[in-house]
């Protein structure tokens, strides 16, 4: 039989609520929409500000031609590097980049109207005078790749990330659609990133390395269930899924750069927007004539519908953004950035019934913020970056019976503090050096957790309960150096070396060799080829959930080895293939269970198995993982049709202390996803998205004895869920309201009406183990109105 979770019995609410408001929305607000769209509809024009500068220093480029493709608009950039492009149609355009001495680029995907200007960054690559021969025609792809991701790496612009179906304005779900990543599950924004597990993911926001960017935050890990992140202020968020440089390190499965835009530098402006979960404001504009700034606040209303409806499972969350840039000379830019959030989760426990569902639930509550100051100063050749960041998140966690006893009680804070300095210079044409170093004090580590006896059995399945009450705190530091040569007109090297010194862990000290191959077998067609060793610390909570934690776990480490191509094929459409494989040494294994790694994501009942790391570990586990991955994109340019397609077929594998190599928590050999989208006019967008993956594997349950209701390692991992399948569908639709604009969306999520299965979870009442059902068919809508 199957069951739903708590949470997952909410969503069997949550389409007709919503559709109930849509209908509401829609009948009072769009026929006032259309009578101001047309008494205004002669105001179709809209400001495009932005800069253009080099690629590699961030240098200003003068006197270079920004045409806007298919309008009669062009000028030429200051001496800034600034233009302003008015008088420019209202809708979806792209941009046409040429300067005498660069590679000539197109970009696409600006989003234009009267009620705020579009602000831009423009990067245009330097052309050697060996490479004029094979690069003269205008690109939405970057001819050469940085060195920090010179392969695996794809790219998504503001609108890319804004429009994706069924990404719930969540810039971790409109990212997995990504060559070789995967999610956990529909319910969480966990990336599964060619084999490896959550945790081994990076995650740098505004050059700020935040260890968790979700509300509700899986401690130890990366995922949750919704980004903080607001989705409006990314102005793009570039993913290597591995073999990245040697600028980035401490992870060893992927990279995600998050960019957050600045605030428009004409006038102020702001929105209002709702969306199925949240409602929000924003507020931006220039200060003075050196400055910008925008700020956010976002509120959820989720505890206000289920309350409504009665359901005993309440969350709520609140986040904050403000982010200012002031350009005092013509050298100089400082920036600081502040997110923050709180997310808190409250029962209704007036019921039996209610009771024995909450307690199958681990119930967070969180507050958290990360914040950085940073300074960038162009040099004659290069350019200095610098920065000065702050993390913070108290986690407040428990799990109660039916009976309202503890089973799971962890309150605990994690504060970091963070220096880093990074050197980009051209040393001569041709040759370029990137170089670094980073200082990270986490100067706060307390945890106070209890976890019973019989959620944390050993091996024998002896109880053995946990109570740690503790406090220290933990220096890292960081240099790397790597050195870019084109070596011939159509051959680019590069090789980089990275040091690691983690001073809570017995002053463990480690090396990285990097390097990368870069050749164009023709105009269109680049072979690469990349590798080196990547290490990661283990997280701090792990270090606490047992006395010998800290003298047992040592950095792990995986080797990386990526060979690919790409074509070009015209201006917009870019085909990739790329084969790879990583081994895995010193990764964390589970005494008490000693056929499997640490392999956490996310947890909903710590009843289930033992979490967040809480149990005796030891770094003598080792992996591996191999496959191939297809790719294709198209993006927005002369047609209206824009889309991407790929396909990836990989193993991964595993093994723990009894030396027996079993496939991965992680390991779905087949992931496959298109995205297409169509805009036949600046006022309508449809896209649809359709993903399928082989099941993930799971461990059953023990159904008879006096372990009965516990996991059975004896079989771990041996079953398969069934494969997943989801098709999302998304309509957006601009009206032009005089000088303000109103963006009204309906997103459809699952529209193949799926029940996709999860893993199983035991129920008590039953004593039997219940498959969990997703939702089916899921609607939602968005406005936005800006004024």
């Amino acid at each position: 039989m199957s069951r739903l979770r708590p949470a997952s019995r909410l969503l069997r609410w949550f389409p007709v609520l919503v559709l109930q408001f849509t209908l509401i929305v829609l009948h009072v607000a769009l026929p006032t929409a259309l009578r101001a769209q047309t008494a205004a509809s002669q105001v179709t024009t809209g400001v495009i500000v932005g800069r253009i500068v080099e690629a590699l220093t961030e240098a200003p480029i003068a006197g270079a031609t920004v045409r806007v493709l298919d309008q009669d608009v062009a000028v030429q950039s200051d001496a800034a590097g600034r233009f302003p492009l008015r008088g420019v149609r209202q809708g979806i355009v792209t941009l046409d980049i040429r300067r005498l001495g660069y590679a000539p680029v197109r970009r696409g995907d600006i989003a234009v109207s009267p009620a705020k200007p579009a602000e831009v960054t423009i990067t245009l690559q330097p052309i050697d005078q060996q490479l004029e021969q094979v690069t003269v025609r205008p690109e939405a792809f970057p001819a050469l790749r940085p060195s920090s991701t010179p392969v695996s790496t794809q790219t998504y612009d503001a609108e890319e990330v804004r429009r994706q179906p069924g990404a719930q304005e969540d810039v971790l779900r409109a990212v997995s659609i990504a060559p070789g990543v995967g999610v956990t599950s529909a319910a969480r924004n966990d990336l599964v990133v060619r084999g490896g597990a959550p945790f081994e993911n990076l995650f740098v926001v505004d050059n700020i390395e935040v260890p968790n960017i979700n509300h509700f935050g899986s401690q130890g890990s990366t995922g949750g269930p919704i980004s903080l992140i607001n989705i409006r202020f990314v102005e793009s968020a570039a993913l290597s899924a591995g073999g990245f440089g040697a600028r980035y390190g401490d992870r060893t499965s992927s990279a995600t750069t998050i960019t957050l835009r600045e605030g428009n530098t004409e006038r102020l402006a702001g929105e209002v927007n709702v969306a199925a979960t949240q409602f929000g404001a924003v507020l931006e504009g220039p200060i003075g004539r050196k400055a910008s700034f925008f700020a956010n606040v976002r509120q959820s209303y989720l505890d206000l519908l289920f309350k409504a409806i009665g359901l005993s499972f309440i969350p709520a969350y609140t986040d904050a953004t403000a982010k200012a840039v002031w350009r005092p000379t013509s050298r100089d830019a400082f920036s600081v950035l502040t997110i923050g959030a709180r997310g808190t989760v409250s029962f209704d426990n007036s019921t039996d019934s209610a009771r024995v569902n909450n307690s199958q639930v681990l119930a967070p509550v969180q507050d958290q913020y990360f914040s950085g100051l940073t300074w960038k100063r162009l040099l004659p050749r290069g350019v200095v970056t610098t920065t000065l960041g702050r993390t913070w998140t108290r986690f407040v966690t428990a799990q109660r019976d039916s009976l309202l006893q503890p089973i799971f009680e962890n309150r605990s804070t994690e504060g970091e503090n963070s220096l880093r300095s990074d050197l980009t210079w051209v040393m001569r044409r041709g040759l370029e050096l990137e170089a670094g170093s980073q200082l990270r004090y986490a100067s706060t580590l307390r945890y106070d957790a209890t976890l019973a006896g019989f959620t944390r059995r050993d091996e024998g399945g002896v109880p053995q309960p946990l109570r740690v009450d503790t406090a220290f705190t933990a220096w890292r530091q960081a240099n790397y150096a790597q050195a870019s040569w084109q070596a011939l007109p159509r051959l680019r090297v590069s090789g980089g070396l990275r040091s690691d010194w983690y001073g809570f862990l017995n002053n463990a000290w480690r090396l990285s060799p990097r390097g990368n191959v870069a050749y164009r077998a023709s105009e269109s067609t680049t072979l690469t080829l990349a590798g080196g060793r990547y290490w990661q610390a283990p997280s701090y909570i792990w270090l606490v959930g047992d006395a010998g934690n800290a003298e047992r776990l040592q950095p792990f480490r995986a080797d990386q080895l990526v060979a690919g191509v790409t074509r070009v094929v015209g201006s917009d459409l870019k085909l990739q293939f790329e084969v790879y494989g990583k081994r895995y040494a010193d990764f964390p294994a589970r005494l008490y269970r000693p056929q499997a790694v640490l392999s956490p994501s996310g947890f909903d009942d710590a009843t289930t198995d033992i979490p967040f790391g809480l149990e005796p570990l030891t770094s003598r586990g080792t992996g591996q993982v191999f496959g191939a991955e297809a790719f294709a994109q198209k993006k927005f340019g002369a047609t209206p049709w824009y889309g991407q397609a790929r396909g990836s077929w990989n193993r991964t594998s595993f093994t723990g202390l009894d030396g027996v190599d079993r496939p991965g928590a992680f390991d779905t050999p087949v992931l496959a996803n298109v995205v297409l989208g169509w805009r036949p006019n600046a006022r309508w967008e449809v896209a649809t998205r359709v993903r399928a993956a082989s099941g993930l594997r799971y461990t059953p349950f023990r159904e008879s004895g006096t372990l009965a209701g516990t996991l059975d390692f004896t079989q771990y991992l041996s079953d398969r869920l069934p494969t997943f399948f989801a098709a999302d569908l998304r309509i957006d639709r601009r009206f032009i309201l005089g000088n303000r604009q109103l963006i009204a969306f309906l997103d459809l999520q699952n529209v193949s009406n799926r029940n996709n299965v999860g893993a199983p979870q035991w129920n008590p009442r039953r004593r039997v183990a219940e498959f969990n059902e997703g939702a089916g068919l899921l609607p939602s809508i968005g406005l936005n109105f800006e004024f």
